[in-house]
């Protein structure tokens, strides 16, 4: 499964599509169940409207919780706490949270039962299914070590030079503003994760162009890459950029995130690839 839906010149996260599809399902069979005989005159409850409640809970809670998480990243700029296109979310805390309110709209205020819990138990399944499928199962990926890649002076290079530590591979281009806007938060993690390879694999773009931003606007990073045909983001993205891949240390993928990173949803995946290295 890939990770981005590509609608004509528009790119997702797949896992955008996963809850939107959840939501419709379960709203579709609270919608069924509290369906009344036509004979029936009495509307039907609203559970309708208790799933929506139940839905923005579990969001806001997920994102609370990410954020208290995180707290060091948001507090120079608590106004980032609103700014969601960073993929900031601790998605289970969120689910437990909907599934508080649902219960207690169907104690204290008498909402159908059968209906709500139901419309919610399918719409969990589908969501957590969905996750675990789009879950990119972690394995090495061949297609990246096939690669075609130069350095800035044209020299010719490769990803194997990367293995045995986790690394970040980050797909940008210079005309791509969530990838400029990320650019800050890649720069101190590298500065500040020496134990972590961090790979910023450029797609498409001349060399001249690429030097010229970088040394305007990101002169700190290192390991800076050409990929010119931009084969990785065809490969791995759906063409979506930003993206950025996650390996662990034996060279497995283990996240894949299209979208804009900040440095609170980069710090989170960082921990994921580091924990197999730290029990060892």
């Amino acid at each position: 499964m890939t990770p981005a839906i590509r609608i004509g010149p528009l790119v997702f996260p797949s896992e955008l599509l996963v809850l939107i599809v959840a939501a419709a399902i379960g709203l579709l069979a609270a919608r069924l169940f509290t369906r009344k005989p036509a004979a029936v005159t009495a509307a039907p409850p609203d559970t309708g409207a208790v799933l929506w409640r139940a839905l923005i809970i579990g969001l806001v809670v997920a994102r609370l919780i990410f954020v208290w998480q995180y707290p060091a990243h948001f507090l120079e700029n608590p106004l980032r706490i609103l700014d969601l296109r960073d993929g900031g979310w601790t998605g289970m805390a969120g689910l437990a949270a909907a599934w508080v309110y649902a219960l207690y709209a169907a104690l204290r205020r008498k909402a159908p039962r059968p209906a709500l819990l139901g419309a919610l138990a399918l719409a969990s399944v589908v969501w957590i299914g969905g996750g675990r499928w789009l879950a990119p199962t972690p394995q090495a990926q061949p297609e990246l070590a096939e690669l075609v890649l130069r350095q800035l002076d044209g020299a010719p290079a490769g990803l194997a030079a990367y293995q045995g530590k986790p690394t970040v591979i980050n797909l940008w281009a210079s005309w791509c503003p969530p990838c400029r806007r990320e650019m800050p938060a890649f720069s101190a993690a590298q500065a500040a994760h020496p134990g972590v390879n961090f790979v910023f694999l450029n797609q498409a773009e001349a060399p001249l162009a690429v030097t010229e931003f970088l040394a305007q606007h990101a002169p700190s990073l290192r390991n800076v890459l050409l990929d010119p045909a931009g084969a990785a983001s065809r490969q791995m993205s759906n063409r979506g950029l930003p993206a950025t891949l996650f390996l662990d240390a034996q060279g497995r993928l283990v996240d894949l995130r299209v979208g804009e990173l900040s440095a609170a949803s980069l710090a989170q995946r960082l921990e994921a690839i580091q924990e197999p290295a730290s029990g060892d």
